[in-house]
């Protein structure tokens, strides 16, 4: 097993989990803008090891998640600025460039200081 992602989320923005409601999370490093960082899971470090592919497991915490679908810019925009919206909606192709499709589950709540990974 090897670790594609991984970071450690440092803070979550009040409107965020209303997202959840359309199974859906944004993430965006702490460096986002503060009008952006309200709707977003924030997160410190970014370390990206490798191409996130289909068929690999992201975790919250210990929950894992299968992913179904990388949008186009997922990598570069993950590795490049942290930032990618998570749809759990099971879909086999992501609905835009910037989207990471999961299956399809109930997303459990995300906390501050819990880690996000993606692993093979």
């Amino acid at each position: 097993m090897s670790k594609v992602y991984f970071t450690n989320v440092t803070s979550i923005g009040p409107m965020a989990a209303t997202f959840y409601e359309d199974k859906m999370i944004i993430l965006f490093k702490n460096d986002a803008p503060d009008e952006l960082k309200e709707f977003c899971i924030v997160h410190e470090k970014n370390e990206l090891n490798g191409e996130i592919m289909v068929g690999d497991i992201f975790k919250i915490g210990e929950t894992e998640y299968e992913v179904t679908a990388v949008g186009s810019a997922v990598n570069q925009n993950l590795g490049n600025l942290g930032h990618i919206t998570i749809r759990f909606n099971g879909s086999s192709e992501a609905d835009l460039p910037g989207t990471l499709c999961l299956e399809d589950k109930e997303i459990k709540e995300i906390t501050e200081g819990e880690t996000l990974e993606i692993i093979r």
